[in-house]
């Protein structure tokens, strides 16, 4: 539980330090369901599926990643949003990190402690 204590801390300070610099409102919907949209694709994807459990090659990861996240910028093309700007892309690579770091870390976790009941 610390090691996801502390990633899930130092990740929230440093979206707030990102966020503050490339001055990104959170707090509305768009953003919320896109930085959603990408931490739990980095904690499933990358984090359980690549780093942990290796049942998903890297680079199938990534093009899954690519697909969602296009899928995602249509949607918003279409509806007129606009969400494609450089600051928005880096906001969301830092999500899909934190993301695969809080995946990682929650699996490295859940098995520990299956072990130690055993």
């Amino acid at each position: 539980m610390n090691l996801i204590s502390i990633v899930m801390i130092v990740g929230l300070i440093l979206l707030y330090f990102v966020d503050a610099f490339f001055k990104i409102q959170l707090m509305n919907w768009e953003m919320l369901t896109h930085s959603a949209l990408r931490f739990f694709t980095g904690f499933i994807l990358i984090g359980v599926g690549v780093l942990y459990a290796h049942k998903i090659r890297l680079k199938s990861a990534v093009f899954l990643i690519l697909v969602l996240v296009l899928a995602d910028d249509l949607m918003d093309y279409y509806r007129n949003v606009n969400s494609f700007s450089f600051e928005d892309t880096l906001h969301g690579v830092y999500m899909l990190l934190w993301g695969s770091l809080m995946g990682y870390a929650f699996m490295k976790y859940s098995k520990d402690k299956a072990d130690k009941q055993q």
